[in-house]
């Protein structure tokens, strides 16, 4: 009400958190179905949680696409954010011979102490609120055996086992 011009519909439109999917969507000329969820620093674990899910449910393989991006405008005076993150990771309710690990997730109704990233790996997203999704690509890309917690609100975790694939058949 204060700066009509700045709340123009085609400034909102862009301002929209599924924006992102829906010009993927066009530009890829893809139809399949697609999720945008936020839940701030919640969001990786929630959205890993979802497209898991979707994975298994669907018996398909799901793009899971996490992202952040420096609030500004009204948005930083409501919520503080700092630096870009991206991470995408391809989720298959089977290993196939292009897997590199194997997560099993669960749930739990528990407080508990999210696994934090290494110090030089933290240092560079603090403040960002994918910087929760660090603790699993660094054992992705150490190839080794890790349980991961993730929080998924205040009294609730997701625990995420991580495996390396090793000798896994073909498609």
């Amino acid at each position: 009400a204060q700066a009509p011009l700045e709340t123009s519909p085609t400034k909102f439109h862009h301002s929209v958190h599924n924006a992102a999917a829906g010009y993927w969507a066009i530009a890829t000329g893809c139809l399949a179905p697609y999720t945008a969820l936020t839940a701030h620093r919640y969001t990786f674990g929630t959205g890993l949680l979802a497209a898991t899910a979707a994975a298994l449910t669907e018996h398909s393989r799901v793009l899971y696409v996490a992202y952040d991006i420096e609030a500004s405008g009204p948005l930083a005076m409501m919520t503080r954010t700092r630096g870009l993150l991206g991470a995408a990771l391809v989720l298959a309710p089977c290993a196939s011979s292009s897997s590199i690990a194997r997560i099993a997730l669960q749930a739990v109704p528990r407080e508990a102490a999210a696994t934090r990233a290494r110090p030089q790996n933290a240092a560079l997203v603090d403040g960002n609120a994918m910087a929760s999704s660090l603790p699993l690509f660094e054992t992705l890309a150490d190839e080794a055996a890790r349980l991961i917690v993730l929080s998924l609100g205040r009294r609730l975790a997701l625990d995420a086992s991580v495996a390396p694939c090793s000798g896994v058949a073909p498609d």
